[in-house]
């Protein structure tokens, strides 16, 4: 088991490259930012984090995760990078799938894409996501992006995205492609992760949760005749537990 960190940064908080460093210092196998790009001054979707559904302001001043982790590879050597998560709804595939492998390039091979499809409704409509239809858009931003990614000349024709054969360099540096890691406890996420995914991020889950999870995914990856050892589990957004 490796353990990492995930934290918000922003204008106030410490430095990423501070934090990525220590981070590797003391052993930590990863580093995760989250991702808002922005956040809508009137709302009416409640936060699921608490009780009274207040949005926390830091939500508003994170800063961009692609450039956070570009600054964070540049101090460090063997810590993995991820989106916790990256809202991929809310870009456009072609640039997504750029930046992916920009940085894959950059880190020699350590970013980790966690991705999902958002919560917030208004800041999803302002950024120009389907919300309503966000995984199905989400699921096609990602066969895009591998097309992207894999091949020299690459097309994709989709009901979201749609567009004719296209250069796209640099290639990332993890091959095929740096895993794809979905967030959430929707019903359907064992299924798209079995699809197009490489892993699975669920949030704030107990063991008991990751060992039926486990269960499912292996089910699902032997029916669609996967090998079920070729999908991970990174559990995010837990408490600190500082005996370990």
């Amino acid at each position: 088991m490796d353990i990492g960190i995930s934290t918000f940064l922003t204008d106030y908080s410490v430095d990423v490259a501070v934090v990525a460093r220590r981070a590797e210092e003391l052993g930590f196998a990863s580093l995760w930012v989250p991702e808002h790009s922005i956040l809508p001054v009137n709302s009416g979707t409640p936060w699921p984090g608490s009780a009274d559904g207040k949005i926390p302001k830091v939500y508003a001043d994170i800063v961009d995760p692609f450039v956070a982790l570009g600054r964070a590879s540049a101090v460090t050597t063997t810590l993995k990078l991820g989106t916790g998560i990256c809202l991929v709804p809310e870009r456009n595939p072609l640039l997504l799938a750029k930046e992916v492998a920009t940085i894959d390039m950059y880190s020699k091979g350590r970013f980790q894409f966690g991705i999902g499809a958002g919560w917030l409704r208004e800041e999803t409509d302002i950024m120009g996501g389907d919300f309503a239809h966000r995984w199905a858009q989400t699921r096609e931003a990602i066969l895009a992006m591998k097309q992207l990614w894999t091949t020299v000349e690459s097309e994709y024709h989709g009901k979201y995205y749609d567009f004719p054969p296209v250069y796209s360099f640099p290639g990332p540096a993890q091959k095929p492609h740096p895993p794809v890691l979905l967030g959430g406890m929707a019903k359907n996420v064992f299924k798209r992760v079995v699809e197009y995914g490489d892993g699975w991020m669920p949030n704030r889950v107990t063991p008991e949760d990751v060992k039926k999870g486990r269960a499912k995914l292996d089910e699902l990856a032997d029916a669609a005749g996967r090998d079920p050892r070729s999908i991970q589990i990174m559990v995010f957004g837990q408490q600190a537990d500082r005996d370990l």
